[in-house]
């Protein structure tokens, strides 16, 4: 029995995971998500799928980040035509957020079409979306829904099983038996303990080989705790300067803790009830299924608010903002108030037009909630640089740049370290690297060197791993 493990995403980035499991010439996919950067870059390498999809033959999804989950559409227009198993949360969600793709690809579109015919000096180019709306929904017809710790086989010899990864509404890390009984983890992406609203991230059974996430692999987040803190202050800086607060944030989980900590900071009188607006209709159906699966809740949110039957994202002063007319009016507003905004490392989508609106008034904040990629316009501003581009047009960056790392759904490499301690270290023969930058690759990769894991692996991009 030949086993092999290779990836042809996210290998020294942090976007486009695809993992590949090859059992005597079977394929197993572990997610398919897009890859996120530069535009033209991000086109090709999303559109060129570098391996024949009516091979796969089954595929996983650890949860339904647009990283892991936006190429489905993809995969399915390309041939493939086997089940994708998750749980019913990350269905639900990768419902909406492959539906919001395929309209910000249209409009994005048109808006740079547009531009590109009015400013010819400016060079820009207008690629055509990669799916549309119809093409979105194809994917769904192919979803199995597991629950967590419920044995199921993907292939006739396989064993896989979900455990909660901590990070998202229904993300799961995965365990899987291959033939021979050779056992392989995915990390999917790890969360961390205490994260607001959802359950801590699960230990899995004794594995051989972890394919494992490696985000922050060289970086110490503040306590969870730090979160609330670090918010209300921004808040009661935008009440004195009667400032914006503009926050680029994932539609998926990241949106609704900022609207969790806001109503908890509110009802234990620690904030003014500044006006906020949710402006994404994703975000608006994101909150909508977080309400249906309260049995990815943790016991502090049961209690706080299901419990006695209070609606943890909804309150007098929050406003969802569905339509573009709505969202327009949100600008004329005066005095403080809070906008989130998608997308989350503002490549795309609303944000975009808030930040052009906002940028150069030195008194609004732009808060920094979440991690953002190479080349993206969210790490330009997180690296406060001076000056930047939207649809190809210069903005000076005079609004103050706040940095929440408090705010991560990812763990940092002492949390990752600590997750995989209380695994069986003894059974553990290696650990793949995925999913990070190089300087975040090689100090996670020294850390787990130092506690004893026998071998560490950067995984390459096509790279063919033999496993026994």
């Amino acid at each position: 029995m030949a086993i092999k493990l290779f990836s042809h995403g996210a290998c020294r980035e942090v976007t486009g995971s695809k993992h590949f499991l090859d059992i005597d010439g079977r394929l197993l996919q572990i997610d398919c998500g897009m890859f996120q950067g530069r535009r033209d870059e991000s086109y090709h390498k999303n559109k060129e799928m570098p391996f024949d999809a009516r091979e796969v033959q089954a595929l996983i999804l650890t949860h339904a980040h647009f990283d892991h989950s936006g190429a489905l559409p993809i995969l399915v227009k390309n041939g493939f035509q086997g089940n994708i198993y998750a749980t019913s949360a990350t269905r639900d969600i990768a419902q909406i957020i492959l539906l919001d793709s395929a309209h910000i690809q249209q409009k994005d579109f048109e808006i740079i079409k547009e531009k590109a015919a009015k400013y010819p000096e400016r060079k820009l180019i207008a690629y055509e979306p990669l799916y549309n709306a119809e093409e979105a929904v194809q994917p769904l017809r192919h979803f199995v829904t597991v629950d967590y710790q419920r044995k199921f086989h993907p292939l006739e010899d396989v064993t896989a099983e979900f455990f909660d990864a901590g990070h998202i509404l229904g993300a799961g890390t995965m365990h899987l038996t291959l033939p021979g009984g050779l056992n392989v983890g995915f990390s999917g992406d790890l969360g961390r303990n205490g994260l607001p609203i959802i359950r801590d991230p699960e230990i899995m059974p004794p594995m051989d080989y972890l394919v494992l996430e490696s985000t922050y692999g060289n970086r110490l987040h503040k306590s969870i705790g730090m979160a609330g803190e670090e918010l209300a202050e921004l808040i009661h800086k935008a009440q004195a300067r009667r400032s914006k607060i503009i926050i680029p944030a994932f539609t998926i989980e990241r949106t609704q803790e900022l609207i969790y900590i806001i109503h908890t900071l509110q009802l234990e009188g620690k904030v003014p009830r500044l006006p906020i607006f949710i402006d994404s209709p994703m975000a608006v159906n994101a909150t909508a299924i977080f309400k249906i699966h309260p049995e990815c809740f943790d016991e502090e949110t049961i209690r706080r608010f299901i419990s006695v039957n209070v609606d943890p994202f909804g309150f007098e002063n929050i406003r969802y903002v569905v339509s573009t007319a709505e969202s327009k009016e949100i600008n004329a507003v005066q005095g403080p108030a809070i906008i989130i905004a998608a997308s989350g490392m503002a490549e795309s989508g609303r944000i975009l037009h808030h930040l052009i609106q906002h940028i150069e008034n030195p008194d609004n904040i732009i808060a920094i909630v979440g991690f953002m990629a190479e080349n993206t316009l969210g790490r330009r501003l997180a690296e406060r640089a001076k000056e930047v581009r939207i649809f190809g047009k210069s903005y000076q960056v005079k609004a103050e740049i706040a940095t929440l790392n408090a705010f991560s759904a990812h763990a940092d490499y002492a949390e990752t370290i600590d997750w995989l301690k209380h695994h069986d270290l003894q059974r553990l023969k290696k650990v793949f690297l995925v999913h990070g930058e190089a300087a975040a690759l090689e100090n996670l990769q020294r850390e787990l060197l130092g506690i004893g894991i026998p071998q560490v692996e950067i995984v390459e991009y096509g790279a063919v791993h033999e496993l026994n």
